[in-house]
């Protein structure tokens, strides 16, 4: 458990130390964290990566100061410090948002060798549908939608998290699952014979948009040009969600926070080297 963080910032960058609350390993969070931590020790900065489940466990960690970072997006970042959806009525107002770090490209993607070519075809299929983290399931709600879909026209396989939905669709479990282009354990459905399809999100179906910004409406058109099916002269048509962001206590001293994000931002040309989900980061 990394409940006994307890760690502290002390004096300058080369002497800090530094807890950065992430998801599992093999998870998008997990990986943006590894990344950023990884570029952070290189300039000095002592940082740690503690995994948990999900920001549903470690966000209020951070905002009651057991933490000092969580990785997380823009919408589980204002759920918590207002205490709606799925927090239950428990704010977390000493959260605050230390910066946006990059994009997230992504939607709902299958195998290759699926018969499944487009977001309608995901009708009756057994879609993955994440215990530990709701976020994943809104944004799977929110394509899903593009097609007219809900969670009642597919067959929902609970699995624990993130990173189990996406080894489901490895493993055949599931025939479909939320995931972020780049993510880790992707690479290994990537680089088998059985291969990885995104069902496109064209930006030019405007019906199909609105229903998608009806449901989730943090979603924007979006593209990738470099991954399975797609080059920049034919990029594959998908969506983008807000950016991940680093949280923290709101009373970290500002000089604790600019010695954080003078570490972060000066080492922003690693990142794309440690974790290839962080190509789109920029450090302006």
């Amino acid at each position: 458990m990394f409940l006994a963080a307890g760690l502290a910032f002390v004096g300058a960058a080369s002497a800090q130390t530094v807890g950065m609350a992430t998801s599992n390993p093999g998870s998008l969070y997990h990986g943006i964290g590894s990344a950023v931590a990884k570029a952070a020790n290189q300039s000095g900065l002592n940082t740690t990566i503690q995994p948990a489940t999900s920001p549903n466990q470690y966000l209020p960690l951070v905002g009651a100061n057991e933490m000092e970072l969580g990785v997380c997006n823009l919408e589980e970042f204002l759920y918590a410090y207002e205490g709606t959806e799925w927090f239950n009525g428990r704010a977390n107002p000493d959260l605050r948002v230390v910066g946006l770090i990059m994009p997230l490209v992504e939607a709902i993607f299958v195998r290759k060798d699926s018969d499944i070519k487009t977001i309608a075809d995901l009708k009756g299929k057994r879609v993955a549908k994440i215990q530990a983290h709701p976020s994943t399931n809104f944004k799977i709600e929110g394509v899903l939608a593009f097609a007219g879909l809900t969670w009642d026209d597919v067959d929902a396989i609970e699995v624990p998290a993130y990173s189990a939905g996406i080894q489901a669709v490895i493993d055949g479990n599931v025939d479909a699952a939320g995931a972020v282009v780049g993510a880790s354990l992707l690479r290994e459905l990537e680089a088998s014979p059985r291969g990885i399809y995104w069902p496109p999100v064209p930006a030019d179906d405007t019906e199909g948009w609105d229903r998608m910004n009806a449901a989730a409406p943090l979603f924007a058109p979006s593209t990738m040009t470099n991954g399975p099916g797609a080059t920049p002269e034919n990029p594959v048509p998908m969506v983008a969600y807000r950016y991940p962001i680093l949280s923290v206590y709101a009373d970290r001293s500002a000089d604790e926070v600019y010695e954080l994000t003078k570490a972060i931002a000066s080492t922003y040309d690693l990142y794309k080297k440690a974790a290839p989900v962080m190509a789109g980061y920029d450090v302006n």
